[in-house]
């Protein structure tokens, strides 16, 4: 079953979400503030990170920057008692797989677990593919990605969008296919979400990010990856 680091500071919350987790057969460790929840991340190997915000020490979005910026591509669920659009993108945008607004129910919690487990289960299953886009190459089994053999580093969530866009290639893919095929819900996140992603992506993939060849825009529609 899977190992799942638990990083909140508030005892009664802990203790509820750790002891209901447990209960489902997962391995639950725990961390009472940021710093002690990043030493844990980059000392051991977990599955999956539930990560509060508001944290003694070190904001939770502080601790996924960290953890992502050392390649460590461990799933994480941000847990938040904010529920502007802000704090939800931002979260997203430094990498995080998910979200969950407090006040939340155990049924809520447990679905959210279990898909983002099976989501990376399936990013690392033996069917996945490699890409090439001119000198760019990317493993999406390792989530490794180079250029002329140098390494390019790149967010959990940048893979995924890439990933799905190579299985689309060459198809007009909207906006709300990627949030509901690569964050896995459908939940009213606003689209610029996705275009701040694909702004960052054509940064890492394009010669000349201002003049797209390999991710375009299709005005209306969303977007096309073309080889």
């Amino acid at each position: 079953m899977a190992k799942i680091l638990l990083v909140e500071d508030e005892p009664q919350m802990q203790r509820g979400v750790k002891d209901n987790l447990e209960f489902e057969g997962y391995e639950v460790d725990v961390a009472n503030d940021g710093k002690a929840g990043l030493k844990k991340l980059l000392d051991n190997s977990y599955d999956l990170v539930l990560l509060d915000v508001m944290l003694p020490q070190m904001s939770g979005f502080d601790v996924c920057k960290k953890v992502r910026e050392k390649s460590i591509t461990t799933p994480i669920i941000m847990l938040t008692a904010k529920g502007e659009e802000i704090d939800k993108v931002l979260g997203l945008e430094l990498g995080a797989d998910d979200y969950i607004t407090k006040p939340f129910g155990l049924r809520e919690l447990l679905a959210r677990v279990k898909a983002v487990l099976r989501r990376s289960e399936g990013a690392t299953g033996g069917s996945a593919q490699k890409m090439v886009l001119g000198s760019l190459e990317i493993d999406f089994a390792t989530y490794n990605a180079s250029r002329s053999g140098e390494s390019v580093q790149m967010t959990p969530k940048e893979f995924e969008i890439l990933k799905f866009l190579w299985q689309q290639r060459n198809k007009a893919v909207s906006r709300d296919q990627l949030l509901t095929n690569v964050w896995g819900y459908d939940e009213s996140i606003s689209t610029r979400t996705v275009d701040n992603f694909i702004l960052k992506l054509r940064q890492k993939i394009e010669d000349d990010p201002a003049h797209p060849k390999h991710i375009i825009t299709l005005h209306g529609l969303g977007y096309k990856l073309i080889p």
